[in-house]
């Protein structure tokens, strides 16, 4: 049986696959994004604070993540 992993946070190159935007906008989101959520800058963002905060579903923003 194999175990597939799923990874739990997202990264801006996440993001540019889901959003279509560049890489540096992407990366300026999930800076926003962990501003507003009052994140530290060395703190991961989850998938699910992203989802929450951006208002998409988790099962449309999974296929996208590379993991």
């Amino acid at each position: 049986m194999k175990n597939t992993l799923k990874r739990a946070c997202i990264y801006p190159k996440d993001i540019q696959c889901i959003t279509g935007k560049s890489y540096r906008q992407s990366l300026r989101m999930l800076q926003q994004i962990k501003r507003d959520l009052h994140k530290e800058k060395e703190q991961l963002l989850s998938i699910e604070e992203f989802c929450d905060y951006t208002g998409l579903k988790h099962e449309h923003v999974e296929p996208h993540i590379n993991g």
